[in-house]
């Protein structure tokens, strides 16, 4: 398990990308200007830093980058003087937040506090404090964006039209999707099997408070929270609505960094904490967390209770929405009739690949309307084996959009179109009024905005 095990929320590579951006300047760049954008000059080393990053992360530069760049960071300049004037304010608990998420999962992906350090080339304090400042640019930057166009509002017969003049290459193919429901069962375990881990648990905590070993240790040695293990069970600065409700309740009661916590139940296992350090509204602390492991006979009883219930479904005793409501042991589709919600766009239809590996190959065998036999996959908030029956609602095959068939997809197209036409024209009328000046060797482009060149002073 990784730790976002205790978390309820995970960062997107993307968003991690972000915070580097400008993390990668060489001592031996000249300091030279290559724009003024009001009274803010743009260097050829942030230039180049941007450039070097996109190389590395193996973003697409469309068209070249001594143009797109230094356009880009104009325009980033142009919203951040808006914001400004608008006195749009961040709120510092939050940028406090993602930042020590950000380092949490460098630290979990580089290995450790000094190897960001060197891999940055800049103490951590300095790190932290640039990448505050990239989170709160961008924050202020979507704050403007969503001023300027926060009175869009698309009807149907908007969405009709914008569909209608579509050029016939531009409608979008739909792959194929899905729509599924899931019941699933949590194997039950022996109650001999919970107070064994409960038994090391408390083994290890009284290691650790008679100062025999040190919880670090214990943490490397025997966590199953694969994430934080290798940093000795260390989750990171975290607020309460980041961490399971009973983890945080003890969590925050601590207050001896050398005493061990009691030992807590959540929906991932058994936990002990360690105190490390609290910060106002946010903890950082150690965990060392064990999982009751699930026997084949445990799994066998749950797969025949399934069997027994798919069968007095196929025989007309139940509905398969009954049965969710009152059997399954999902807590995010339980209340919902077993629909299954795709995270990524917020709909009930999945593309196979976004379906988790097991309940993709049950629906792939599947008609419209019937039932999986039972089977076991992974659950993967909590990385441990359940059994599951899943029902094929609707297969939608692979298809170019349509009108009835996708049209939240059509209107969502519609409504950017829309935005980005309104971006385009507060930009050029920004462009327009403000003071502009491109270096000589610089101004040799295509901009994607026409308005730079013509009040070149």
């Amino acid at each position: 398990m990784q730790l976002s095990s205790i978390r309820k929320y995970t960062i997107s590579a993307a968003a991690l990308a972000a915070t580097a951006l400008a993390a990668l300047s060489q001592n031996n760049i000249v300091e030279e200007v290559a724009w003024v954008v009001g009274d803010q000059p743009i260097y050829k080393s942030q230039i180049e830093e941007t450039y070097q990053q996109m190389l590395y992360e193996r973003v697409n530069v469309p068209g070249d980058p001594y143009c797109v760049i230094p356009e880009q960071l104009a325009v980033e300049k142009l919203y951040l003087h808006q914001a400004e004037v608008d006195t749009i304010e961040v709120q510092e608990a939050m940028v406090s937040q993602q930042v020590e998420a950000r380092i949490n999962m460098l630290i979990e992906n580089i290995g450790s506090k000094e190897k960001i350090e060197e891999y940055f080339r800049k103490p951590l304090p300095e790190f932290r404090e640039q990448l505050a400042q990239t989170i709160r640019d961008n924050y202020r930057i979507m704050q403007v964006q969503d001023k300027i166009t926060g009175d869009i509002k698309v009807t149907p017969s908007d969405v009709r039209r914008y569909f209608n003049n579509l050029a016939e290459d531009s409608i979008p193919m739909v792959p194929l999707q899905v729509e599924t429901q899931i019941i699933t069962l949590n194997p039950e375990i022996p109650r001999a099997e919970i107070e064994d881990i409960k038994a090391r648990l408390r083994d290890y905590s009284d290691q650790v408070n008679r100062g025999e070993r040190d919880f670090y240790t214990l943490a490397v040695l025997y966590s199953q929270d694969e994430g934080s293990a290798r940093r000795g069970g260390e989750t990171g600065f975290l607020g309460r609505g980041h961490l399971e409700p009973e983890y945080a309740a003890v969590a925050f009661n601590l207050n001896d960094p050398k005493k061990v916590s009691k030992i807590v139940e959540t929906q991932y296992g058994f936990h002990i904490i360690q105190l490390i350090e609290k910060r106002g509204d946010r903890i950082n602390t150690r965990h060392i967390l064990l999982r009751p492991k699930v026997s084949d006979a445990d799994l066998t009883k749950a797969i025949n209770r399934l069997d027994s219930i798919r069968a007095d479904i196929l025989a007309d005793k139940f509905t398969f929405d009954e049965c969710t409501q009152f059997i399954s042991q999902d807590k995010d589709t339980r209340n919902n009739r077993g629909v299954m919600v795709n995270q990524e766009n917020g709909t009930i239809r999945f593309e196979m690949a976004d379906l988790p590996a097991e309940v993709a190959k049950e629906v792939n065998k599947l008609e419209p309307g019937q039932i999986s036999e039972p089977f076991i996959m992974i659950d993967p908030k909590r990385n441990c084996e359940v059994v599951a029956i899943v029902k094929l609602t609707d297969r939608i095959p692979a298809h170019k959009a349509n009108m009835s068939d996708d049209y939240q997809l059509i209107k969502g197209m519609c409504e950017s179109s829309l935005k980005q036409k309104k971006l385009k024209d507060w930009l050029d009328k920004k462009i327009k009024d403000t003071y502009v000046r491109i270096e000589d060797g610089w101004d040799n482009c295509e901009f994607k905005h026409d308005g730079w060149l013509k009040l070149r002073r």
